[in-house]
């Protein structure tokens, strides 16, 4: 199997609460730190984007920006603008959608929302990006970017049946090709399942136990697959993906059992054996110490 693809599929990325702002003149829109994902297209104008002890990005138009709120940040026209509250705005409104500004000069128009996963295994989102992405209008880097923005601009332009709903796909979509752009995958600092599918190594021993998850790995085994020494393996991939090999099935095992006791009609014993545990005891205990409640009662919470 394609590691990718297994982590798209366990994160299943939803495109929600999407919004216009009309903003002309001075204006600023603040975002509070909640650890979710936003997304923000300038459909017209510019404006900067602000964090705290970090320089201000320049947004032009046509600019994509992916931020993750594990930080407050800002939309502003100028740096001494004090923003308003976006969550205040919008419980004043009652809307996603509203106008901003103290005139008509310079008007600038947002487009945005909030990238959702799957409950069970939004963990593993946790290290796979920037705290900051940017595309900007001319960055060349991705032209299926540049493509899936198009789509959208022409969509928001010449709204028709669906509209919503496409635009919500586009953006899921756009979101994927973020993630295999490899200009986003290898920061040098960077670790993780996309750092080690960028190199040929750990991609080979990461695509072995993603195609055979059940299977008896060994870093001796999955040593000799990479045709390196074990040390030489154990010592790249706990470097590039940050977590030893074994240790690495071991999570994406239970990553795997979470998403199929939430979907599945298998039992409990057919979903240890077919992740690699021989017994339901040893799965339910292995499982239990990972996630903090069993099996069975995992599966009953809701979703």
């Amino acid at each position: 199997m394609d590691p990718f693809l297994d982590l798209i599929r366990l994160l299943r990325p939803q495109a929600m609460l999407w919004s216009r702002i009309d903003a002309a003149g001075s204006w600023g829109l603040g975002f509070r730190k909640r650890d979710d994902l936003l997304f923000c297209w300038v459909e017209q104008g510019e404006c900067l984007l602000t964090r705290p002890s970090v320089a201000p990005v320049h947004l032009h138009k046509d600019d994509f920006v992916v931020v993750r709120t594990s930080e407050p940040f800002a939309l502003v026209t100028s740096l001494d603008i004090e923003p308003l509250d976006s969550e205040t705005v919008v419980a004043a409104t009652g809307s996603v959608s509203f106008a901003l500004g103290t005139g008509t000069d310079s008007p600038v128009i947002l487009r945005g929302g909030k990238l959702v996963f799957d409950s069970a295994n939004e963990l593993l989102l946790s290290g796979l990006l920037p705290s900051l992405i940017h595309v900007a209008a001319d960055d060349t880097s991705s032209e299926r970017v540049r493509s899936l923005l198009k789509m959208n601009e022409t969509e928001t332009r010449q709204p028709g049946h669906g509209s919503e709903f496409i635009v919500m796909r586009l953006m899921e979509l756009l979101f994927v090709e973020i993630l295999r752009n490899k200009a986003f995958q290898v920061a040098p600092q960077q670790t993780g399942l996309l750092a080690g599918l960028a190199d040929p190594v750990t991609a080979r021993a990461l695509s072995a136990m993603h195609k055979d998850v059940a299977h008896h790995w060994t870093v001796a085994s999955l040593a000799r697959l990479c045709n390196v020494s074990r040390s030489t393996f154990a010592t790249r991939f706990r470097a590039i993906v940050g977590t030893g090999p074994i240790e690495y099935l071991a999570h994406w095992r239970i990553a795997l059992a979470k998403d199929e006791l939430r979907r599945s009609t298998r039992s409990i014993g057919e979903i240890a054996l077919a992740i690699g545990f021989q017994s339901s005891s040893a799965f339910s205990t292995a499982f239990t110490r990972a996630v903090g409640s069993s099996p069975k009662r995992f599966a009953a919470r809701p979703r």
